[in-house]
């Protein structure tokens, strides 16, 4: 990809954007504006977390932008995109691997009229504008989550839910780390007097995104916890079932097994009444066990 140059009227530095940068074309602009060789290397490294370092007079930093959110997402680079920034007060370079609409709309929006008038401005406008693009994913998660917990509990769980609440806590977790890594990055941007009410906007939007995706997490824990014990409580239902039919049954199968030993001399067996005796008792037996359990309110 060409590497982009603008320059703004009465503005004394320029902007550069690379997208899909090549080895050599990162090579030429690390000559060009001295660079350290290590933070270019970061910008190839497609996964790279969050930082901030500072390198003599050069500011360097590494921001991901959510840009999919798809339902089976479970790693950082199938939800996020890198967009690593260079910038001093006569520069700003901007590294990323895919077309990133925000850059175009920052230049536009605030450069083209005078809004924005220093890099270190820019930097906090595309701070805000990546931690902006975790908004309405958090509110997705918590409908997600809130559509569970009514199937949970209405009991019109698909065969597939467990899969899926996992699925939303790896989102919900991956975006939480990469919001709170963000806070070193924004602590560490020097801003000028006339944007620290926006650096205070971007923390106070980190913050609250961080309070947002905690309670996605919580909610899914207590949804997975609550649906380990509503299977749990179905098991035991189950095993009481089959408990009651055992007790039941139990006795009779031990009077039976009494009178189906082949003895020669059991005297109940010459006995006129005998069966009709033993099936009394079998009927005694169990309503003897009926009425004990209604007692104990096992029934």
């Amino acid at each position: 990809m060409p590497i982009q140059t603008f320059q703004f009227n009465k503005l004394d530095f320029k902007w550069i954007d690379i997208v899909q940068p090549t080895t050599n074309e990162l090579k030429l602009i690390s000559e060009e504006f001295m660079l350290h060789e290590y933070t270019m290397l970061d910008c190839l490294e497609p996964d790279h977390l969050p930082k901030y370092e500072e390198h003599q007079e050069v500011n360097f930093l590494i921001t991901r932008i959510l840009t999919s959110f798809p339902d089976n997402a479970d790693t950082i680079q199938s939800i996020s995109s890198k967009i690593a920034v260079f910038y001093t007060k006569d520069f700003i370079i901007t590294v990323h691997r895919a077309e990133q609409p925000i850059l175009g709309e920052i230049r536009s929006s605030y450069l083209e009229t005078g809004k924005i008038k220093t890099t270190s401005e820019i930097v906090t406008k595309i701070i805000w504008y990546v931690l902006h693009s975790y908004d309405k994913p958090a509110i997705k998660l918590a409908e997600e989550v809130d559509m569970f917990e009514t199937q949970l509990f209405l009991k019109t769980v698909s065969p597939g839910m467990l899969e899926k609440v996992y699925y939303l806590k790896r989102r919900a977790s991956l975006c939480k780390m990469l919001i709170v890594l963000s806070e070193e990055v924004i602590t560490s941007v020097k801003t000028t007097a006339n944007d620290n009410p926006a650096l205070q906007d971007v923390k106070d939007l980190q913050l609250k995104l961080v309070m947002l995706y905690q309670q996605v997490l919580e909610d899914v824990n207590n949804l997975l916890n609550i649906y380990i014990s509503l299977s749990a409580q179905r098991s035991n239902e189950v095993m009481k079932v089959l408990t009651i039919f055992s007790v039941f049954f139990m006795p009779l199968t031990f009077i039976a097994g009494i009178y189906g030993m082949n003895f020669n001399y059991m005297p109940e067996l010459n006995s006129k009444f005998g069966y009709p005796a033993v099936i009394l008792l079998m009927i005694s037996v169990s309503l003897t066990v009926f009425i004990w359990f209604k007692r104990k309110k096992w029934l």
